[in-house]
């Protein structure tokens, strides 16, 4: 993998927020809600790969083990990271909560 195609990764689909159209019917963007929710589907679709590649390969059908691995820890980084993020999202609205006004 070239260092240039990093940015690609499905984990770090949240560095591409400028990417993110407006919400639909004119009313106010929320980038961070459209890429957070991106982002949890991209999680979702490769956990669905990973288990279509944990059905092949148990099938017999031509799946080598060694894509099946590779399905299986891209799912599995993927998740952490989603976890990582959301465990960053609640400390920080914790934290705010705690603020005095």
């Amino acid at each position: 993998m070239d260092v240039k195609d990093i940015v690609q990764l499905p984990q770090l689909a949240f560095l591409r927020a400028r990417e993110v159209p407006a919400a639909a019917g004119g009313g106010e963007a929320h980038p961070f809600a459209d890429v957070l929710k991106s982002s949890l589907d991209e999680v979702n679709t490769l956990q669905q790969k990973a288990d279509a590649a944990i059905t092949a390969l148990a099938t017999g059908d031509k799946m080598s083990l060694h894509d099946t691995m590779i399905a299986m820890e891209q799912a599995d980084v993927s998740f952490r990271l989603m976890m990582q993020v959301r465990n960053k999202i609640v400390d920080a609205y914790q934290e705010i909560m705690r603020i005095q006004v």
